[in-house]
């Protein structure tokens, strides 16, 4: 018999997509100013334009690592809004129309995953939501930055850059970070003069990861910390 699957959040799912977002909140708006800096390195061989599309992969890791950790519903639009809010109010300079573009890169991750019924979440749909972020990403350019001016050979290497971009950092990166977070404590001592009782409990972290996966990171660290408060 199948497992029913539960689509309501829970208020640890909250907190560590919250955590999830303030990370790359920080990582986005440096990837701003990167793409700002390779942008005046290509400038005098004319490849200015291609500057964003080498970065733009990093754009979506919020939303691909939210949603393979949580496997939820919604998660790709929160986490992607959520972490576009934080670059903006640590100063990103296209100002709040950044989250407009949350909105929409989130959507592409979301609809694939919603094809697949929120039932799958290994490699491979990793990689085509994280394409669909991209997708979507692409035609909001038309709409946002005038891509639709540009001539169809430049559209062409611009779509493939920010492809093999997106497939890079949210694809392989992010599925490596979401597949440690679920081993987190995998190569960790016990601490020194630690009860058996108390060695048992704080492995129940990474046994949730081993077994589960990253969807059962959370759960695990849910279990983490209500040992700790049972022990205040």
């Amino acid at each position: 018999m199948n497992e029913k699957k539960e689509y309501g959040w829970k208020l640890k799912e909250i907190i560590l997509v919250a955590m999830i977002c303030i990370v790359f909140g920080v990582v986005y708006l440096g990837g701003v100013y990167l793409a700002s800096f390779l942008s005046t390195l290509l400038t005098p061989v004319g490849l200015a334009p291609l500057a964003n599309e080498i970065v733009f992969g990093v754009w979506f890791m919020a939303a691909i690592l939210a949603a393979y950790i949580l496997q939820k519903p919604g998660v790709c639009i929160v986490a992607e809004v959520l972490a576009a809010l934080i670059e903006v109010l640590l100063g990103n300079m296209y100002g709040p129309m950044v989250i407009v573009a949350g909105i929409v890169q989130g959507a592409g991750g979301e609809i694939v995953f919603a094809l697949g019924r929120y039932r799958k979440f290994n490699t491979k749909m990793l990689y085509l939501a994280a394409a669909g972020c991209c997708v979507t990403s692409f035609l909001w350019s038309f709409v946002r930055s005038g891509y639709g001016q540009l001539a169809v050979p430049l559209l062409i290497i611009m779509f493939l850059i920010r492809l093999v971009s997106t497939l890079i950092f949210s694809g392989l990166i992010t599925k490596a970070i979401g597949d440690g977070l679920a081993q987190l404590d995998a190569g960790q001592a016990p601490d020194a003069g630690q009860g058996e009782d108390e060695r048992d409990e704080a492995d129940a972290l990474t046994a949730a990861g081993e077994e589960g996966g990253p969807a059962r990171f959370a759960d695990g660290l849910e279990h983490h910390i209500r040992h700790d408060d049972d022990g205040l």
